[in-house]
């Protein structure tokens, strides 16, 4: 069969199956993961995708053809593959997924001892041509194990022993797993918690009966806006397909942009951890930046991207690290990312506030309005940059960490190629001017698309 580079991103894998993903693809990935790391011991899980048993299988076999152990640990979550490759001690793990993309594909994340993720950088680019080219390396003479083990107690039990549940309050919570893998995860979890849960979408379904599990998509927002507004909740909580982020509602519905659940998390944080350095990335800033400098913390840019994030976290120790796309960083987390952490922990937060989750947001957006993130799927997308690049660069302030962003005295944005999709992704925000917001990002709109 012929194998294509389409799959191979920037920091995973992940494509259409079978064309672009598949059975001989992941039994290549198997045998060249081992040879190249010397790996002894793994562990491997899959999300909801009903494909993910066979290339589960395939996997599983190229590891144990090349003398290395396998833990299963079945159906999971990304952060679970996090989780046991630290608890367990192994030499790493591979995810498969394809958290929030539609349901003819599949994918993986893979990572090293402590959790360590590989990307491009760190030799995702070598396992890529060595597949392509068929260089798997010697099978072992004597095959690997394979032994299926149950994380689930251990993990949640983890998770649940980062929040003070002296803190916590009856709050009333609408949780929608979207018919992914957090359905059983939060099942687990709700014994330890005294809140009121009031579940959607709850049973893990590949076939993604209720639409594709992603809670960016504004047409699969409503439904957790609808169960809070009807059950008077205090919050709502949905998560991804593979669920390492989580989006919050407020009580009255409104979805909170995931750029100021950064800065909310970063000055508690820091009131715990004073002084500490916490990761933003290049996106929106400025209510990050302002939030951190006042709270006594270091705030240190990041380009995009979790394998980035991690390795920049663990360069300057930072405590906490946090994208606006959802994804939060957590140090005592073998500096991973959690759907499900970062829900406790703001939770915690409205249960120490006497304040609804609307109050407490209600003053960083105005201060800081945003346009949301705006896709674009253009023919050359280099060609854009450079374009707009020379329309705005020359009165502004040119960043080039991740894509293009440029800075005036009001306003900025931020415009990046995506690592995974073949969009254009433009963000706007301002200091407390929401007409200049929707101005420029009309304006930018018009530009980009022509």
């Amino acid at each position: 069969m012929e194998l294509k580079r389409a799959a191979f991103k920037a920091y995973d894998i992940r494509g259409k199956y079978p064309s672009e993903i598949n059975e001989e693809m992941a039994y290549r990935i198997g045998r060249v993961y081992v040879d190249l790391f010397k790996s002894k011991k793994v562990v491997v899980g899959h999300d909801i995708r009903l494909s993910g048993p066979q290339i589960r299988d395939a996997l599983v076999r190229g590891f144990t053809e090349m003398g290395c152990d396998v833990v299963d640990i079945g159906q999971c979550g990304t952060e679970m593959i996090y989780f046991a490759t630290s608890f367990l001690k192994l030499d790493g793990g591979i995810m498969i997924t394809a958290s929030h993309n539609p349901k003819d594909y599949n994918g993986m994340k893979l990572v090293r001892e402590g959790a360590r993720p590989i990307s491009s950088d760190t030799g995702l680019k070598e396992i890529e041509e060595r597949v392509i080219a068929g260089n798997l390396g010697t099978t072992a003479a004597v095959k690997g194990t394979v032994v299926q083990k149950d994380v689930m107690t251990d993990y949640v039990t983890h998770i649940v022993g980062y929040v003070d549940k002296k803190l916590l309050k009856p709050l009333k919570v609408v949780v929608n797993a979207g018919n992914g893998s957090a359905g059983p995860v939060i099942d687990a979890m709700e014994k330890y918690l005294p809140f009121k849960l009031i579940k959607i979408n709850n049973k893990p379904d590949g076939n993604f009966p209720n639409g594709v599990p992603n809670p960016l998509l504004v047409e699969n927002r409503e439904a957790t806006a609808k169960a809070v507004r009807e059950n008077k909740a205090d919050v709502g909580v949905a998560w991804d397909g593979d669920f390492d982020r989580c989006f919050f509602f407020d009580e009255k519905g409104d979805m909170i942009e995931g750029y100021y659940i950064v800065g909310l998390l970063a000055k508690s944080f820091l009131l715990k951890t004073p002084g500490a350095k916490i990761i933003y990335d290049p996106r929106l800033i400025w209510n990050t930046i302002e939030i951190v400098k006042e709270a006594g913390g270091t705030p240190v840019l990041c380009r995009s991207g979790h394998t980035f994030i991690k390795e920049m976290m663990r360069k300057v120790n930072a405590v906490y690290g946090g994208e606006m796309s959802a994804h939060n960083y957590f140090r005592e987390f073998t500096f991973c990312d959690s759907g499900m952490l970062t829900c406790l922990l703001v939770l915690e937060l409205i249960c120490q506030d006497s304040r609804p989750l609307s109050a407490m947001m209600a003053e960083r957006m105005e201060r800081y309005p945003i346009s949301g993130e705006m896709n674009s799927t253009v023919k050359d997308a280099a060609a854009i940059m450079k374009k707009v690049e020379k329309l705005y660069g020359s009165k502004g302030k040119i960043d080039k960490t991740d894509g293009l962003s440029v800075s005036y005295d009001k306003w900025r944005f931020s415009l990046r190629i995506s690592n995974t999709e073949p969009v254009i992704r433009l963000n706007v925000e301002s200091r407390g001017d929401k007409k200049l917001v929707a101005e420029k990002t009309k304006e930018l709109l018009s530009v980009i698309r022509g």
